[in-house]
């Protein structure tokens, strides 16, 4: 098999285990908690009955599994389901998109979809953010690693600011106060925009992690995020918030935005939206509709077991205010990993504890 992402030391998940919930069993008795859950992938664990249910009822109906873009009845029933998450304004003034089942090409459509509406190509990304492997994803990517393998001549048109990470610094050594970070990161994108010899041409949009995953789990401050959200709407220039990772209950609240109290224009979904089958999609504000029937199309778009399935754990998931739990949880976690590491005498070892709740990193 070619090389996805680098080899993992142990293989857990091989032949002869049995996985229930978020607890992986092997026949020889020894049980471990999987807190990967592929990447969010299944916002309940493995096999959850609601998740064998619904795929079982929709296979046993002999209803077409494959629709394209055909209005279906799982289609309906999965849309009203998601307009339940969106809050407003855009859940009154939104569109929703169907990509091809990856965040990648959610990400893809985004980007396409703010380029044609404002008629401009630049975007602006930030340090540490991921946002896919695609061709256009990845050249909103802060890490260069990948990158480096391709030309650079197909990652143009995207423009990097510093994103304000607690540990990490850009402004040197001397900048130790987070909260002095965060502001620095803030007046240097404002001072940009501003600027008209900045050498940036009008941005068509502004893409972010409101918690970056693959970046080391680095949670936005809400002010920054605040007022990014002033700056966006300011310049005219379309906001667009990727939750792949982050939305759905994962953080202690629905999506990993509210945290903040502002709304983007333009919401990137996959990963939990489909309730552990592929699904993607983007929620945008109806201004931006300005593309042609078909820009963005895709086979697999119609898959009518995801849209079930997302549909079902979706509403599973809401009426039990499934954030709710994940803040509980989170704030369990964190102070138990807290209180192992002064038991065991290992902090000099650990790097950092951080996140917002459920979504916490042992570094």
């Amino acid at each position: 098999m070619a090389c996805g992402y680098t080899t993992w030391k142990v293989c857990l998940l091989g032949s002869g285990i049995v996985c229930r919930s978020n607890i992986p069993v092997p026949h020889a008795g020894s049980k471990y908690f999987d807190l990967l859950q592929c990447a969010g992938a299944l916002p309940l664990g493995h096999n959850h009955p609601i998740v064998r249910q619904a795929i079982l009822d929709y296979v046993d109906s002999q209803l077409p599994q494959q629709c394209l873009d055909l209005a279906t009845t799982a289609k309906t029933a999965f849309v009203q389901e998601l307009w339940r998450w969106i809050p407003a304004p855009l859940s009154s003034t939104g569109k929703i998109q169907f990509t091809s089942p990856s965040g990648s090409d959610a990400v893809e459509a985004a980007m396409k979809l703010v380029r044609i509406a404002t008629g401009r190509s630049t975007i602006i990304a930030f340090d540490g953010g991921y946002h896919g492997h695609t061709s256009g994803s990845l050249a909103a990517m802060g890490n260069t690693e990948t990158k480096s393998q391709l030309k650079t001549g197909s990652l143009a048109d995207v423009v990097f600011f510093p994103y304000p990470h607690p540990d990490k610094s850009p402004f040197g050594p001397t900048v130790t106060d987070s909260n002095v970070t965060a502001e620095l990161c803030a007046a240097l994108l404002e001072t940009k925009l501003a600027d008209p010899e900045s050498g940036m041409t009008k941005p068509a949009g502004i893409i972010v992690e409101c918690i970056q995953g693959e970046g080391g789990v680095v949670p936005a401050p809400r002010e920054w995020l605040k007022r990014l959200r002033r700056m966006a709407t300011e310049h005219d220039i379309p906001l667009i918030f990727d939750e792949v990772q982050s939305g759905f209950a994962r953080t202690g609240t629905p999506f990993a935005f509210e945290y903040a109290g502002v709304t983007p224009d333009v919401i990137v979904m996959s990963k939990a939206v489909g309730g552990s089958m592929p699904l993607a999609c983007i929620v945008y504000d109806e201004k931006l509709d300005k593309w042609q029937p078909g820009s963005h199309a895709g086979t697999f778009r119609g898959n009518q077991l995801a849209l079930v399935t997302g549909a079902r754990v979706l509403a599973h998931m809401r009426e039990t205010r499934m954030w709710e739990h994940a803040a509980q949880m989170g704030a369990l976690f964190r102070s138990h990993l807290v209180q192992h590491a002064a038991q065991f005498g290992i902090k000099q070892h650990i790097h950092s504890i951080r996140g917002r709740v459920s979504s916490d990193l042992w570094q």
